[in-house]
C-alpha cells in the first residue's frame, strides 16, 4: 500500500537528504524520492507530495515538487493545500484543466493574502495528478520540471518560466528583465522565473497560472521524472531519462539522479520524484 512521505525540512535536524518510496493499491505503479540540502547557507527549500489516494470510486496519483525561494514557508503550504484546492474544485472530474487553473489562482490569493504570516518568499510549482493510471494531468508554475520517457525518449512535460522567454509579459506589466553580466535574467533585477506563487513585492510583475499538459499514459511509457531546478541546471532531460531507465526501483533512481546532480557540482537543493508505470 502507497505511503505519503513529505519531508519537512524543519524536523530533519542535521539531516541533509532523505529519500522514500510506494507503489499504487495493485502494485503495478511504483514511485521513489530523493531530496538533498544544497550548499547554501539557508535551511532546505525543496517540498514535495507523492502519494496515491481514493477519491469518488478512483485511484489518483498525486506528485509534485515546491522549490522555495527567500524562505520555506510558502512551498511547506502548497505542500499542504494546492492539491486538496485543485480537488475541491467541483467541475474536476468535468474539466480538470480548467479546475487546476481556478485552483492555482485561489491559492495564490491565498498566500498573498497570508502574507504576514508567510513572509515576502515564493515557489515554484510541477504538480501531476495520475488519474487510474491512465491519464497524466501536468501543471506547472517557474522552472520545476516534468520530464516523460516515452519510448527512450525524453519527452518535457511542462514549460520552464524564464524572464527572457516571458519578457514581453513582464514589461507589460511595468517590470523589466535584468541581464547582467555572469548571472541569468531576472525579473527587476532579483527573480530568476517569471511565474511563482507568492513573491508580494513582485507579483504586479510576476504570473501565477499554469502551464498545462494532459496526456494519456501509453505502453511505450515507462518512466516519469519530476525534479527541482537544482538537478536541471546540470543534468539534461535525455541524461535524467537515461539513468532512471536503467534502474528498476524508482527510489533508487530518484536517488542516484541527485548523486549525479551533487558530482556535476549543483549547489542548489535538489528534489526529484521518479514513478516507474510498470513494475
Amino acid at each position: 500500500m502507497a505511503k505519503l512521505c513529505c519531508f519537512n525540512p524543519q524536523h530533519a535536524g542535521a539531516q541533509s537528504s532523505t529519500s522514500g518510496k510506494g507503489r499504487n493499491i495493485e502494485g503495478l505503479i511504483k514511485y521513489g524520492f530523493s531530496l538533498v540540502k544544497g550548499k547554501a547557507n539557508h535551511p532546505m527549500e525543496d517540498y514535495h507530495v507523492a502519494k496515491f489516494m481514493q477519491k469518488k470510486g478512483h485511484e489518483l496519483g498525486l506528485f509534485a515538487i515546491y522549490d522555495g525561494h527567500l524562505g520555506d514557508k510558502v512551498p511547506a503550504y502548497l505542500q499542504k493545500h494546492l492539491f486538496s484546492n485543485i480537488l475541491k474544485e467541483e467541475e474536476f472530474w468535468v474539466n480538470p484543466n480548467r479546475s487546476i487553473s481556478k485552483a492555482y489562482e485561489r491559492t495564490d490569493q491565498a498566500i498573498l493574502s497570508n502574507s504576514s504570516g508567510l513572509g515576502r518568499g515564493g515557489s515554484t510549482a510541477v504538480t501531476v495528478i495520475l488519474i487510474n493510471g491512465q491519464q497524466l494531468l501536468v501543471a506547472n508554475v517557474g522552472d520545476s520540471r516534468a520530464v516523460l520517457s516515452r519510448g527512450g525518449r525524453a519527452l518535457q512535460m511542462s514549460i520552464d518560466h524564464e524572464p527572457s522567454t516571458e519578457r514581453g509579459s513582464i514589461e507589460h506589466r511595468g517590470g523589466f528583465v535584468s541581464n547582467m553580466p555572469g548571472d541569468v535574467p531576472r525579473v527587476n533585477g532579483q527573480l530568476a522565473v517569471s511565474r511563482a506563487f507568492g513573491d508580494r513585492s513582485l507579483k504586479l510583475h510576476l504570473r501565477s497560472d499554469p502551464d498545462i499538459r494532459t496526456i494519456n499514459v501509453e505502453v511505450n511509457m515507462d518512466v516519469l521524472i519530476l525534479a527541482s531546478d537544482g538537478l536541471w541546471k546540470v543534468v539534461s532531460n535525455q541524461e535524467a531519462v537515461d539513468i532512471a531507465g536503467r534502474i528498476k526501483d524508482p527510489e533508487k533512481a530518484a536517488k542516484e539522479l541527485t548523486a549525479e546532480a551533487l558530482r556535476r557540482d549543483s549547489r542548489d537543493d535538489i528534489s526529484c520524484i521518479v514513478v516507474r508505470f510498470r513494475g
